[in-house]
């Protein structure tokens, strides 16, 4: 059976004590099942982006995205494939707008919930879980007809598109020092420094990646207590594997990480790494350091966090890796 991923973004979009959810129509694998609003963001768009989009085409309505709430991952198995699912979750409120759907469209319904309401009726589990509700196994799996492809062009020399989902973390101990790690060479941006993190292994969840890829690229072992940010990267001009042409589009989640017992920061993976070096800084020092774009941001607003009446987010659709 094909293993695919997959990118969402999703709304915890909230009118008082209710929540909007939205009923899948017969047009997709569920039918019938309710979930937060939201989907796949198109190549190049930022996940919070796309969410207000979706949103939008979905009930009609118009989102502010307040911030990220949490990022998970599951695995949807459909009849012809295991579909890993990257769900991004954010908070949002809503704006104008007259509650409607598309009836051509995968949602046949929309709808103002309390929790009470909520618990009643059939929801994919992600949202059972993050509405603090049971989780129940979903019905079988709809049969959908195959998408029709799209041709490229003959003779043309096009771009691959992929996406990537990424998990890092802005790492400190106790003492306020800055955990970092060197790109290799060979890699985008090498000799740069960088966020632990990486990306994440099919069935994985981000924490889950993000904890191994810390002990691999750093051999600290520390705890996840929030997610700060989600990052987005639209690289068109990348070259992939045999020199092709790659039109790249990564996507990052980047957690707040403590080390409680910080130890002598060491690369322990397998030669051939990513990774050239790991080292603790003090925020003095990291002033100095060549940082990558991710890492720069996330410094930045560890420096200079405050809570805003409605945060301006995100600040950018391209940063650098």
């Amino acid at each position: 059976m094909e293993s695919v991923r997959r990118i969402g973004a999703y709304g915890l979009v909230r009118d008082g004590d209710r929540v909007l959810l939205v009923r899948g129509s017969a047009r997709c694998h569920f039918p019938g099942v309710w979930q937060l609003p939201g989907g796949g963001p198109r190549h190049a768009e930022h996940p919070a982006h796309a969410l207000v989009r979706r949103v939008a085409e979905e009930t009609g309505l118009t989102v502010h995205v307040l911030g990220p709430r949490a990022a998970v991952a599951d695995l949807v198995r459909l009849p012809d494939r295991t579909c890993h699912v990257d769900r991004i979750l954010f908070d949002a409120e809503a704006g104008p707008g007259v509650l409607r759907v598309d009836a051509d469209g995968g949602v046949a319904e929309a709808a103002w919930f309390t929790p009470d309401e909520a618990g009643r009726v059939p929801l994919m589990p992600f949202t059972a879980d993050l509405l603090g509700l049971p989780v129940t196994a979903l019905p079988p799996p709809v049969p959908l007809p195959p998408p029709v492809p799209v041709s490229a062009g003959a003779g043309r020399d096009v771009a691959d598109q992929r996406q990537r989902f990424a998990a890092y973390g802005l790492v400190t101990d106790p003492a306020g020092r800055i955990l970092l790690t060197m790109i290799a060479e060979g890699y985008p941006s090498a000799g740069r420094w960088h966020l632990p993190g990486g990306g994440t292994d099919h069935g994985e969840q981000p924490v889950t990646a993000l904890l191994r890829e810390l002990v691999e690229e750093t051999g600290q072992f520390g705890r996840v207590l929030e997610l700060l940010d989600v990052d987005n990267l639209h690289d068109p001009a990348a070259v992939g594997p045999e020199g092709r042409p790659l039109d790249w589009h990564g996507v990052r989640v980047v957690f707040r990480v403590i080390i409680d017992t910080p130890t002598e920061a060491m690369v322990t993976e397998a030669a051939g790494g990513s990774t050239a070096r790991a080292a603790w800084f003090t925020p003095q020092q990291v002033g100095g350091l060549r940082l990558t774009g991710v890492a720069s941001r996330a410094i930045g607003g560890h420096r200079t966090r405050r809570t805003p009446d409605r945060p301006i987010w995100p600040t950018s659709g391209r940063v650098g890796r």
